[in-house]
């Protein structure tokens, strides 16, 4: 592989980057391994992000990149229209026992953004399946992200992400977000206030009739909008109103999901079941793209109810792609194998308290933490929105530590194999980062 500086970098339009800052001054990295990357100049950066979110076993996990290997010299492709390969199958049996079996079906997709509109799709379809074709509004929630699809950013609720791309879907709406700094800053797991937000979804059902509404998605806990965590008794009261409407409850846990809360879904953190949910990041540990939507049995034994042919006509080309496959069932060795989630949980007091210990330091506004995920929220300078928080990420990287900002609130979530030498690393650097923040 190479590690040397790029001849040029002006051909990569680079995602969800400020592309002119960045190449102006590059962070390349081009080896990782457990908890750490290494950058083009040999430095160690103490991955306090997992990738994206994504890395929950740690990277070059030995066990995942073996069975990768080994599967592109088997089946580099294999379709999965009108035909398949075993690793699909074997893969989404063992995901229906990780789920304890409140699920009865997974659907391939290769991101999370594609399985949040796989997802509002298969809702749309279920309805009309059952003869309520009417039921085509969507609902999300406002600081919500489900993704960079037109479904997904219809439903989603970060004003940057949908300004510049016209209407969007008609035919949706928004519940409030949760998040109020007055009532509940410097909280530990879920606050204390908020819980009657979710019946902000019946004023919705009386604005526009239960008839008329396909589905509810949420992140159980938002995650690249600034960490906030649910109010106590926020999602079961989402789950009572759409029991109470006939709505289906939609749950993102592409970032949730996998452990991030140390325990397998924020659905099962919360005690609240949705109907569907939608997953990615971690399913591989980020070796190979691959997302996921898991339905309840009777979602999908309803447009199973239908002449003979397809039921559905949907699906992606890479839906279940052989390496996916492998790498995640992989992943899922590792997870039962190597106490990951125990791991987890195991330092997630030691994780929290290392958070709430920079309440305080200069420009800190709220620290916020659930599982084995922590938001940080900065003042901001005035006139500048992000620009104090993007400051902090471009030091925290020359100090060797990778966090991850949005607006100017900065969010971690490092893999879940750390130990405490990790969690001492990674907040030390961060408080001397914020202590010489202008």
């Amino acid at each position: 592989m190479n590690e040397s500086r790029p001849s040029s970098m002006s051909a990569f339009w680079m995602p969800f980057t400020n592309n002119r800052d960045f190449k102006a001054s590059p962070r390349l990295l081009v080896s990782a391994e457990g908890m750490y990357y290494k950058d083009v100049d040999g430095n160690r950066i103490l991955d306090g992000t997992a990738g994206l979110w994504c890395v929950p076993c740690g990277h070059a996990q030995p066990r995942i990149t073996q069975a990768v290997s080994e599967m592109v010299g088997q089946l580099d492709f294999a379709p999965t229209f009108q035909m398949g390969h075993p690793a699909a199958f074997d893969l989404a049996e063992q995901l229906m026992d990780y789920t304890g079996h409140k699920f009865g079906h997974v659907f391939y997709t290769n991101s999370g953004s594609e399985a949040v509109d796989t997802a509002l799709k298969m809702a749309l379809a279920y309805h009309r399946a059952r003869g309520e074709g009417g039921r085509t509004r969507l609902i999300g929630r406002e600081r919500g992200y489900h993704g960079v699809g037109f479904g997904g950013l219809s439903v989603g609720g970060i004003g940057n992400n949908r300004k510049s791309f016209g209407p969007l879907l008609p035919g949706v709406d928004h519940l409030p977000h949760t998040h109020n700094l007055l009532k509940n800053a410097f909280s530990r797991g879920e606050p204390d206030f908020g819980a009657e937000l979710a019946d902000e979804l019946e004023r919705l059902v009386t604005l526009h009739d239960a008839s008329t509404i396909a589905a509810v998605i949420i992140e159980p806990v938002s995650g690249s909008t600034g960490v906030l965590v649910p109010p106590k008794g926020y999602l079961k009261r989402l789950r009572e109103i759409c029991d109470k409407h006939g709505i289906l409850l939609i749950f993102d846990e592409v970032i949730t999901g996998f452990g991030r809360l140390t325990t397998p879904f924020a659905s099962d953190y919360f005690g609240v079941e949705p109907d569907m949910m939608t997953t990615a990041k971690g399913l591989t540990n980020g070796v190979v793209p691959m997302g996921a939507v898991f339905s309840k049995r009777f979602i999908h034994d309803a447009l199973m109810d239908a002449p003979p042919g397809i039921e559905l006509f949907h699906g992606y080309t890479y839906s279940g792609h052989p390496l996916a496959c492998a790498a995640g069932i992989a992943t899922l060795q590792v997870f039962r194998e190597q106490g990951v989630i125990e791991n987890a949980r195991a330092m997630q007091a030691y994780f929290e308290d290392a958070l709430h210990s920079l309440r305080g330091l200069p420009h800190v506004i709220d620290l916020r933490s659930i599982g084995l995920v922590a938001g940080i929220e900065l003042e901001p300078i005035a006139g500048k929105p992000g620009a104090r928080a993007y400051a902090a990420f471009k030091q925290a990287f020359a100090d060797g530590i990778l966090i991850r900002v949005t607006g100017d609130i900065i969010a971690l979530s490092p893999p879940l194999i750390l130990d405490r030498q990790h969690i001492d690393e990674l907040f030390g650097k961060l408080a001397n980062v914020l202590k010489n923040l202008d």
